[in-house]
């Protein structure tokens, strides 16, 4: 009984919602209430409840069970109870059978009208028929689609069933939705990929009329200056000597020359264009900077690639010589000269030339000529102080982490030129540390292992959170042995390191007071030699003067 009357009260309302939603036909709202005098009372109704749908052709499951349902009273002028018969009509087999049976309060939509059966649905046509009296709506029959389609107000289109998909259909359905997404896709991208090359392919014919295929700076060597043959199609790659963040370095010929030819990809296309604008800076050509020949382009669009020339030095890095090799003291003094005297005039604004910082001082980009001289190389990441211009856009943490400074490793940078230089004074003390460790006037072995700065504290590849931990909080620096102090030249060198690592950046020194303190601990051996020996030397190509004539004499720096 409970079940019943749960099933009657959701009955009610799905009848309630029907009749407000589809029961008024077009206009009904013009018609007057009707009243309750006069009119014939509805009390009782027969209820039935079709929740399976029977069988047409099987006709004792159609057979409905006697029920009899109390309508509710109303209170309302505007609203009478009455009785309902929900029809539901099969568009295949074109018969109808009855869905829903019970009383149903509403306005006058289902009375004073010629007929009161209404077709409310097309596609699954519901014909939803009303009678007043009690039980009117118990012995029923259905009335016919036609004659309730010719009692409707507008025509209606009979839509036949549609037929019942297949799994052959819903494999189809499958396919389409999925592949459908992805030909778009794959359209967006070919769009996005031509209109790229589009716009490359314009910036490409801006370079062809904007850059020469090969430049010489104006300081390019006299025997190059005077040939009449550019550089395309004559230098020829032999060999893969080094690689680097940007490209590999070549060896290659030059007539019968070799020449270093640094290869960058497309996308470092930026860092062969920032290089070859610091040799192109006024008095770049100095023998403690690796010697600039020029620049060219190989290829076009996609497949383009950008080389950068310059003298070729068989000896290779100083990292990498140091890794097999040891130095006498005589060796050390000049390499630390030069590498001490190549920063300065890099830091230096003179003769029209800005002062530069490196950025990523490090022995990899210390190159040694033939002579044990040495030369700085590798200005990809460095930065040009031209007087009235700002730092402009760049980046403060850029560099290889081993040689950070702590305000770098800190990202506590002051964007101007002093604080850039000094950072590249504390790579240059881990530097002159290195040509330290390995030298044999202080008990350098050559079969030993060389370490490079704080190895031993962060490893051979540490990350920056290493590095942060050691040098910024812990505040470490490589460790200078007793035994180099006892060494007249070496025990200068040592202060001057640590004054350089310092952790306070202006307490550190300048590379023109470093170049002053190492040239003043010149070794005997390094003295000139005399008669030939010594014009032999003066004549050598590509050999710079260790000693700067024109300094003050020796001061506290």
């Amino acid at each position: 009984m409970a079940l019943m009357m749960a099933q009657k009260m959701v009955l009610h309302i799905v009848l309630f919602v029907l009749g407000t939603t589809f029961a008024a036909p077009p206009n009904d709202e013009n018609l007057p209430p009707r009243p309750r005098e006069g009119g014939v009372t509805t009390r009782y109704c027969a209820f039935y409840n079709d929740s399976k749908p029977c069988d047409p052709n099987n006709s004792t499951s159609c057979i409905q069970t006697p029920e009899k349902e109390e309508c509710l009273p109303t209170e309302t002028t505007d609203k009478s109870s009455h009785c309902f018969v929900l029809w539901q009509f099969d568009n295949v087999t074109n018969t109808a059978y009855p869905k829903v049976k019970g009383c149903f309060l509403d306005t006058v939509s289902c009375t004073d009208r010629a007929f009161n059966c209404r077709l409310h649905n097309i596609k699954l046509p519901l014909l939803h028929c009303c009678c007043e009296g009690d039980m009117c709506n118990q012995n029923v029959t259905f009335p016919g689609l036609e004659v309730v389609l010719a009692q409707t107000d507008a025509p209606v289109e009979i839509i036949p069933a549609s037929p019942v998909p297949t799994s052959d259909d819903d494999t189809k359905a499958v396919i389409a939705y999925t592949l459908t997404p992805l030909f778009l896709l794959f359209a967006i991208l070919l769009a996005c990929y031509f209109l790229y090359r589009r716009r490359k392919g314009s910036s490409f014919a801006e370079l062809a009329s904007g850059e020469p295929s090969l430049s010489r700076p104006p300081s390019a060597t006299a025997g190059m200056e005077n040939e009449g043959l550019g550089l395309v199609g004559q230098i020829t790659l032999c060999e893969v000597r080094a690689r680097g963040r940007f490209g590999a370095v070549w060896r290659a010929k030059y007539g019968q020359m070799d020449v270093a030819v640094k290869v960058f990809p497309l996308q470092d296309k930026q860092s062969w264009m920032a290089e070859q604008e610091i040799y192109r800076l006024p008095r770049m050509d100095h023998p403690d900077i690796l010697h600039f020949i020029g620049v060219d382009k190989k290829g076009d669009n996609l497949q383009a690639e950008y080389r950068l020339i310059t003298a070729y030095h068989e000896k290779g890095s100083l990292c990498d010589y140091l890794k097999a090799n040891t130095l006498t003291w005589a060796e050390a003094w000049r390499v630390a000269v030069c590498v001490a005297r190549g920063l300065a005039h890099l830091h230096e604004e003179v003769g029209g030339k800005p002062a530069v910082a490196h950025r990523d001082f490090k022995s990899k980009n210390v190159l040694l000529k033939a002579d044990m001289s040495a030369c700085i190389a590798d200005f990809g990441l460095a930065l040009v102080f031209a007087a009235g211009r700002g730092c402009g856009d760049a980046h403060g943490q850029v560099g290889t982490r081993r040689y950070m400074a702590p305000e770098v490793l800190d990202g506590a940078i002051n964007f101007t030129k002093d604080a850039f230089l000094r950072i590249d004074m504390y790579a240059c003390a881990l530097v002159l540390w290195e040509i330290a460790s390995r030298c044999t006037d202080v008990g350098a072995e050559p079969t030993a292992q060389y370490r490079l700065p704080l190895e031993e504290e962060v490893g051979s590849h540490p990350s920056l959170e290493e590095m942060q931990e050691a040098v910024v909080q812990r505040k470490l620096r490589p460790l200078i042995p007793a035994v180099w102090r006892d060494h007249p030249g070496l025990s200068v060198v040592c202060d001057t390191m640590e004054e350089c690592w310092d952790h306070d950046a202006e307490a550190r020194l300048s590379a023109s007071c470093v170049l002053e303190r190492v040239t003043a601990q010149r070794p005997a051996a390094a003295a000139p030699a005399a008669g030939a020996a010594a014009a032999a030397a003066a004549a050598a190509a590509d050999t710079a003067p260790l000693l700067i004539h024109h300094l003050a004499p020796p001061r506290a720096c």
